[in-house]
């Protein structure tokens, strides 16, 4: 069933946005809005019974109440500097009635560890501006490039703040481009949090990879598994079927 949308809980310009699983979560599209990134790895994300989750640059909030939904986890708290963003990502939790579990948090992540507390979070999980600073940026006071682009944080300042606020034996989970991998697998070692397992997306099986999914253990040892290719489409428009198990929508076929 639809929420009532008349409960003052949605702003001019706003949009509802139905997860798939009885949850859904405000957008604005004049702000960057969540993609499949953010639903790929709250799929590829493993939360335990009673673990505590942090997922920084929360964003519009759609990780942490995707992984409420779908997990059995104790408290799942959003970290999102910008203040307009979390105010909106605070009221999708109160929306769908999660307030007990969910909580967003306005903070900077360079000091997650700071606001937390060190050992402090079971699992984090990251949908990071992918691109370099400086690489492209236009406006860099702007919603969009600002989650685009590292300009209010960069690759290290997630992974060392993660690497801080995980307790030892913790998870990380991420997603970011291909053509970084180098870089993301060398600075996660770098604050050791050692790859456990990869796994690349492929738009088409025979194009090449735009995205990985990530995951590092702290303090881990060395070894790490390479999961089977995620596909995204079985063709121009029609979607694979482990991208509709992953969205919880029948598949078409």
């Amino acid at each position: 069933m639809r929420p009532v949308t008349e409960s003052g809980l949605l702003r001019e310009n706003e949009r509802l946005d139905d997860l798939q699983n009885g949850y859904y979560v405000i957008q604005d599209p004049d702000k960057f809005c969540f993609g499949m990134d953010a639903v790929l790895l709250s799929d590829f994300a493993a939360v335990k019974k009673g673990e505590r989750v942090l997922d920084m640059c929360t964003g519009t909030g759609v990780i942490p109440i995707l992984l409420a939904a779908k997990t059995e986890g104790m408290s799942f708290t959003g970290l999102e500097i910008m203040e307009d963003c979390a105010e909106m990502a605070s009221r999708s939790v109160k929306l769908n009635g999660l307030m007990d579990r969910v909580s967003v948090r306005c903070g900077d992540v360079r000091e997650a560890s700071a606001l937390f507390g060190q050992k402090s979070f079971h699992v984090v999980t990251c949908n990071p501006p992918y691109m370099a600073k400086g690489e492209g940026l236009q406006n860099p006071g702007d919603a969009l490039c600002i989650a685009r682009h590292e300009i209010l944080c960069s690759l290290e300042d997630v992974l060392r703040e993660a690497g801080r606020v995980l307790v030892d034996g913790g998870r990380f989970y991420m997603v970011h481009r291909p053509r970084r991998l180098a870089e993301v697998m060398d600075a996660m070692r770098a604050f050791h949090l050692e790859p456990k397992s990869l796994r690349m997306v492929y738009p088409f099986a025979d194009r090449e990879a735009n995205l990985f999914l990530i995951e590092g253990r702290k303090g881990g040892k060395p070894f790490m598994a390479v999961k089977p290719p995620l596909i995204v489409y079985e063709k121009p428009g029609k979607y694979t079927g482990e991208i509709f198990r992953i969205y919880g929508m029948p598949d078409a076929n």
